[in-house]
């Protein structure tokens, strides 16, 4: 996977100028960009970034973060302080200039929005690093490299309860054309798994 800088500058720069400074620690920051690239390369087979991950005790960190934000503060792009919150040292971001524009595309900007939403907005640094402690994570060694293969292990594999009541829906729907003796031909497997997924939103 190739390191892209000017995209993880990119992504810092956003996520830093969407948060108030004591929404974003050190802790967030790196899970931003964790479950930004897994889940772009689970769905597109390529990362965002391209930044290399690391099992660590409060969740997977990127090797690349700590050499960005030194390069970024010399160039005067981002100011990081370290703060007291409830007895303990805490990395606050604040950006100094606007992101880069056309350096992330539409889709790109889309899904890390919604990344930075669920991140920084809905969880606190315990829980994001709780949340972050998935399968990837669990078969990793401490210290060792999180592979990008394993992020559609990030999802889970339990059908929904809108999957199942589609699923019924489907099993009705074929014992009333047998009770009617009516034949409803036969569909792929595909087709089947469409109707399902289009039936809870996902198609």
């Amino acid at each position: 996977m190739q390191f892209d800088r000017k995209k993880m500058r990119a992504v810092i720069l956003r996520a830093a100028r969407s948060c108030a400074p004591s929404d974003l620690g050190a802790v967030k920051l790196n899970k931003v960009l964790y479950f930004l690239d897994m889940i772009s390369y689970a769905n597109h087979r390529e990362s965002v970034t391209g930044a290399t991950y690391r099992k660590r005790p409060n969740g997977p960190t990127s090797d690349q973060l700590l050499f960005a934000l030194r390069d970024m503060e010399r160039a005067g792009d981002i100011r990081t302080v370290s703060v007291d919150y409830h007895g303990f040292l805490k990395k606050e971001y604040h950006p100094l200039v606007d992101e880069p524009e056309g350096a992330l595309n539409d889709s790109e900007l889309s899904l890390l929005d919604d990344v930075i939403d669920f991140v920084c907005r809905k969880n606190t640094a315990k829980s994001i690093s709780d949340y972050s402690h998935k399968l990837p994570w669990e078969m990793a060694d401490m210290g060792g490299e999180i592979p990008y293969h394993t992020a559609m292990l990030l999802f889970p594999m339990q059908p929904s309860p809108e999957a199942f009541e589609a699923a019924e829906d489907g099993m009705r729907e074929v014992e009333a054309a047998r009770s009617a003796g009516t034949s409803m031909g036969v569909r792929s497997l595909g087709d089947f798994r469409g109707s399902i997924l289009a039936s809870i939103g996902q198609g």
